[in-house]
């Protein structure tokens, strides 16, 4: 997938801006201020149909106006053009269309353009809390795998009406079970489902992952591994078998349960395990060593995305080379010349770039009225 131009109106500090990457590397640099990961936000937009850094649609309105709109124009490897349209207005709330056609839910967007991020924000996948990994995971499963993205949405609906019924059997006593037992076999179900996906999602992308960072780390061993609130998980389980062992669970945990109203074990309460040469990084890592962790996360990523989908992902990296050395800010530009169409931001002027085919583009000459 490529980007071919987008335009933005009344978007953050935008009032009008049209923006047209090269096909390669693109870097994108300004001061701090001047609208830089806007931009990168804005095709974020048109890609996952929400903010990069996670932000209401009401922060992006540019002061004092009342709606932003978002334009994007996409051409597919088989050289299919695509258009992208995402508005947002106060009494409209937001609004996607695709090609003219408008799209509900939003979800159904997902994965037409594949999108690789970083941004500063993100480490706190590394270095941040559980939640912050379970969002990595879902949004990596949901952009190359529709199947998985349906059931992880079945499962957290069940899952809030689960516990919605825990706390309203928890003020009646614990009366009536025969429905929770319905509930908590259809959970037991999905979270079967959702758990050996992720699993074996992150084997495939250990593959990717594991000579990246030994490369950026300057060797070493590197490993992800996927830690359970339920225990151990033999990969080799079939979902029968595993749904059937979280019913158990449900059964034994279901008391304590019913005194705190929310259940208490499944993959929304899952985490990952980030390990450097036998060491939790998030605990024993440098900031430097961290951010080198997640950039590599990021590049299998898109090594992974490359091999399972029709469609190279677009790359957007905000602010990725601050602190990195030299020698790794180099080696990190020589993997990206075969990641496709990149736009990388920075504020420094004498970023050392090893890659030849690097495009430099100041940010002002983009900026419109």
């Amino acid at each position: 997938m490529r980007l071919k131009n987008i335009q933005v109106e009344k978007f953050r500090n935008h009032h009008s801006l049209s923006f047209m990457p090269e096909e390669g590397i693109t870097v994108l640099y300004g001061p701090n201020g001047s609208g830089k990961t806007s931009v990168l936000e804005a095709i974020h937009y048109c890609a996952l149909t929400k903010s990069l850094l996670g932000a209401p649609e009401s922060e992006c309105i540019a002061f004092s106006e009342d709606y932003f709109l978002i334009s994007g124009e996409f051409e597919s490897t088989r050289g299919t053009a695509l258009s992208v349209k995402v508005s947002y207005g106060k009494e409209r709330g937001k609004q996607v269309h695709v090609n003219q056609s408008e799209v509900k839910p939003f979800s159904q967007h997902v994965g037409t353009i594949p999108c690789i991020t970083f941004s500063p924000s993100e480490i706190a996948i590394v270095n941040g809390s559980p939640g912050e990994r379970r969002r990595f995971l879902d949004n990596a499963l949901s952009q190359s795998d529709r199947r998985y993205l349906e059931e992880l949405l079945d499962y957290r609906r069940v899952l809030q009406q689960r516990n919605a019924l825990l706390l309203q059997l928890t003020s009646s006593g614990g009366r009536s079970l025969e429905m929770l037992d319905l509930w908590t076999e259809n959970l037991a179900d999905l979270a079967a489902g959702v758990t050996l996906r992720r699993i074996s999602f992150l084997g495939e992308l250990s593959v990717y992952f594991e000579p990246l960072q030994t490369n950026l780390a300057g060797g070493g061993t590197h490993m992800v591994t996927y830690r359970s609130s339920f225990g151990v998980i033999d990969p080799g389980l079939s979902r029968d078998e595993l749904r059937n062992r979280f019913i158990i669970r449900f059964k034994e945990t279901q008391r304590q349960e019913l005194l705190r109203g929310q259940t208490m074990s499944g993959p929304h309460r899952d985490d990952l395990l980030f390990v450097s040469n036998g060491r939790e990084i998030k605990k024993y890592g440098s900031q430097g060593q961290q951010r080198a962790f997640l950039i590599s996360l990021k590049l299998a990523l898109f090594r992974y995305f490359s091999h399972r989908l029709p469609e190279s992902p677009l790359c957007l990296f905000d602010d990725m080379f601050s602190e990195l050395d030299a020698e790794r800010t180099s080696e990190i530009f020589n993997i990206l010349e075969d990641c496709g169409q990149t736009v990388v931001t920075t504020t420094d002027a004498g970023l050392r770039i090893g890659a030849a085919s690097v495009n430099v583009k100041s940010l002002p000459g983009y900026r419109g009225g």
